[in-house]
């Protein structure tokens, strides 16, 4: 009986592992560099005067 429970207790170990990595992932956002962060800060900095013009016409 207690080779069967340790079997049991593996497969049960395993089938928890791999139903774990198909689940969806936490709401946590993906982490952005440092280095990104400042990249996109700039990018918008650069795009927003260009947005803020009216149209002529």
């Amino acid at each position: 009986m207690n080779r069967q429970k340790k079997i049991k207790q593996l497969l049960k170990a395993h089938a928890k592992k791999a139903n774990a990595k198909l689940a969806p992932r936490s709401n946590k956002p993906k982490y952005i560099s440092k280095a990104d962060r400042l990249k996109l800060e700039a990018e918008a900095v650069l795009d927003a005067p260009t947005q803020a013009q009216p149209a002529q016409g």
